[in-house]
């Protein structure tokens, strides 16, 4: 494992942990060059699946990508990357458990603003905005008034 602080490729690992449903273990690393900690995270590799596009280009799916929406979605907000890193291995698992191979760009948005909605309101209305492409304005007041209905 290179260490992301100084590249240097030894290291030891200080701690290791399961994760809640047995399919991801989380280790602690200590860099034997600079002496910094990092974390990595091993999963099991899954049979691959492909997402097709609005446009039915089809794609391998890329867990990075959902990480890196969810990421921008929640910049600034209160919201661990653990928690991303969760709605991430949930999504995963849903969509392994679904037999499916190829899963459509609209089911994995639905399921990541399902998330998102639970988890910060806020999150949640920066990731329809661009996952939606509302149009104007009063599409994008549709949607609050619906989150303000259900929060009374």
């Amino acid at each position: 494992m290179r260490c992301p602080f100084c590249a240097h490729i030894e290291d030891r690992v200080v701690d290791s942990r399961e994760g809640k449903d047995g399919r991801v273990i989380r280790r602690r690393r200590e860099c034997l060059g600079c002496r910094r900690r990092f974390t990595s995270y091993e999963r099991i590799d899954e049979i691959a699946f492909m997402v097709v596009k609005k446009d039915e280009r089809r794609e391998p799916y890329d867990r990075g990508k959902i990480l890196t929406g969810l990421a921008l979605a929640c910049q600034k907000r209160p919201v661990s990357p653990a928690a991303l890193e969760g709605i991430a291995d949930e999504i995963e698992q849903i969509l392994q458990g679904s037999g499916e191979r190829e899963i459509a760009t609209q089911v994995i948005g639905e399921k990541v603003m399902e998330r998102l909605r639970t988890l910060d309101t806020v999150a949640y209305v920066r990731f329809a905005s661009v996952y939606r492409q509302f149009q104007d304005v009063d599409q994008f007041m549709r949607e609050l008034r619906g989150i303000l209905d259900q929060h009374r």
